[in-house]
């Protein structure tokens, strides 16, 4: 089964965030092993930066607003070709200091889901959510309109 990891930075402390990313770990679950594995907050992103790195396994997607925005078809066919070739893959979600350099510079792809930015628990939602619409998409379920 194809693995997909998500690596974030800190937990989530509200329940609402969390019943929302078991809803939607739960879904892709037919479709991928997603295993979520929260870093410790540092006192700065340099911190936070090496225990990420440590953490990151296969191909790695950095979110980040200065990455490139996909439509929910283009990060379809991006996940689905990883997925042909059976490769692991691990997006990135910082904390609200962002993410080191270094990271950035050793992802695969930098991707933003907007100019705006979010609080990092809302966007692991997103994040599941969008993943989640890009199986379906694959699939040819009826989820994306």
């Amino acid at each position: 089964m194809l693995k997909v990891n998500v690596v974030c930075v800190g937990k989530i402390k509200e329940a609402f965030y969390r019943s929302a990313v078991d809803e939607y770990l739960k879904r892709l679950s037919r479709f991928a092993k997603v295993e979520i594995k929260e870093i410790a907050e540092g006192r700065n992103i340099g911190e936070e930066a090496s225990s990420i790195l440590k953490a990151c396994k296969g191909r790695v997607i950095a979110l980040c607003i200065e990455g490139v925005k996909y439509s929910n078809e283009r990060l379809a066919e991006y996940v689905k070709n990883l997925a042909d070739r059976g490769e692991e893959f691990t997006f990135v979600i910082g904390s609200s200091y962002g993410l080191a350099d270094d990271v950035k510079r050793t992802a695969d792809l930098k991707l933003s889901f907007s100019d705006m930015t979010f609080p990092h628990q809302l966007m692991r939602v997103i994040l599941l959510e969008q993943l989640y619409r890009a199986f379906m998409i694959n699939g040819g379920g009826e989820y994306h309109k």
